[in-house]
C-alpha cells in the first residue's frame, strides 16, 4: 500500500498531465483535483473551445478512469442517462443496459440545454450517488466525477439551472481565454499531435478512491471551521444579497478546502485554503438584490468584501 506522501507525488504528476492540456490555467487544473478529491463535482460556465472536454478527458485518462460524455439536448430523456431495461427475445427476460452516467469522469456538455426532468436525472446520480431505473436502484461506480457545462452567452432554447441544483456542485469555474504566449504555446504543442494523446494513467481509480478517504482524516481546527462559518454568515445577513450560502456550503467549503491542504501536502487545514476556495465554492450559491445588480455588483466582489471584514483566526498553540 503506497504512503500519504507518494499519493501527493502522484497527485503532482496528475496535474502536470492536466498543464500539458490545459496552457495557462493552473487554477483550473488545482480547483478541478480539489473537486475530485472532496467528491465534489464541478459546474464550468464558459463560451465553446476553451478547453473544457480537453481537461475532462485528461483527467480521466491520468486516473484511468471510464470517461463518458453527455451531450444536453432538448430531446434527451432521463433513460438517456441513465439507461434502460430491453426485452432481450432470446433470453426471454429484460436485460439493463447501463447509460453513460454509470462512468467514472462523466462530461455533462451544455447541460442547461435540456429539460429540468432530465437535468435531474443527472442531478439524483451527483446527490445520491445512484439512479433510480424501473423502480430499483444502482449505485454508480467510484470514483464517480460530473464536470457539467454550460455557455453563459446562448439562452434562447435553454433551461437555467434553479438555484436548488447549482447548491449541489462544490465549485464553479470559469476558465477565460488564454494570454497569447499561452496560445502560441498551445498551438506548438498541438502542432504533430494533441497532448491529450500522450498522457498516461499515474494513479488508478482504486487509489482515488484512498486517497479521497484520506483527504476525509485531513485536520480542521475549531478556529477554522469558525471562520468557514462567519463567511458563510456573511453572506446570510449582506445587504447586497438576497440568498446567502446554504449550510450545504459550509460543507462543501470544508471538504474542499480538505483537498486543498492535502494536495499542498498538508495534513490540517490553514486560513489561507478557505480565502483561496470561497470565490470556486461560493459565488454560484449566492443570488444579489436587484439594486446590487443595477449597480453592476457581483458574488465575487461581495465574498471579498466579507473576506476582508473577518478577522482571519490565529493558529491555535501559537
Amino acid at each position: 500500500m503506497k504512503s500519504v506522501a507518494t499519493y501527493h507525488e502522484e497527485i503532482e504528476k496528475v496535474l502536470s498531465n492536466i498543464r500539458k492540456v490545459i496552457i495557462g490555467k493552473d487554477d483550473i487544473a488545482t480547483l478541478s483535483i480539489v473537486a475530485l478529491l472532496a467528491q465534489g463535482h464541478v459546474l464550468i460556465e464558459d463560451v465553446p473551445g476553451v478547453g473544457k472536454t480537453m481537461l475532462v478527458r485528461s483527467i480521466a485518462r491520468s486516473i484511468d478512469g471510464e470517461f463518458k460524455r453527455i451531450q444536453f439536448t432538448p430531446d434527451l430523456l432521463p433513460s438517456d442517462i441513465t439507461g434502460m431495461s430491453i426485452y432481450n427475445p432470446k433470453q426471454l427476460e429484460f436485460e439493463f443496459r447501463p447509460g453513460p452516467i454509470l462512468g467514472n469522469i462523466i462530461l455533462a456538455d451544455e447541460i442547461n440545454r435540456t429539460s429540468p426532468k432530465t437535468q435531474s436525472a443527472l442531478l439524483e446520480a451527483m446527490e445520491e450517488n445512484s439512479v433510480t431505473v424501473d423502480g430499483g436502484t444502482i449505485q454508480v461506480q467510484q470514483p464517480f466525477f460530473v464536470m457539467a457545462t454550460q455557455n453563459p452567452i446562448e439562452y434562447e432554447g435553454t433551461y437555467p439551472l434553479p438555484e436548488a441544483q447549482l447548491d449541489r456542485f462544490i465549485l464553479m469555474l470559469k476558465m477565460g481565454y488564454p494570454t497569447l504566449e499561452d496560445e502560441l504555446d498551445m498551438l506548438q504543442r498541438t502542432d504533430k499531435e494533441h497532448p491529450i494523446d500522450s498522457i498516461q494513467p499515474v494513479l488508478s481509480k482504486e487509489e482515488i478512491v484512498r486517497i479521497q478517504e484520506e483527504v476525509r482524516q485531513v485536520h480542521i481546527s475549531d478556529n477554522v471551521q469558525r471562520y468557514i462559518l462567519s463567511i458563510i454568515a456573511g453572506t446570510r445577513n449582506h445587504e447586497d444579497l438576497f440568498l446567502g450560502a446554504s449550510p450545504r456550503a459550509s460543507i462543501a467549503l470544508m471538504q474542499a478546502s480538505k483537498a486543498l491542504a492535502f494536495i499542498h501536502n498538508r495534513d490540517y487545514v490553514i486560513p489561507d485554503d478557505v480565502q483561496y476556495l470561497a470565490t470556486a465554492v461560493l459565488a454560484h450559491r449566492l443570488i444579489l438584490t436587484t439594486e446590487a445588480n443595477y449597480q453592476g455588483k457581483d458574488p465575487t466582489q461581495v465574498i471579498e468584501e466579507i473576506i476582508e471584514g473577518i478577522p482571519v483566526p490565529i493558529r491555535e498553540g501559537s
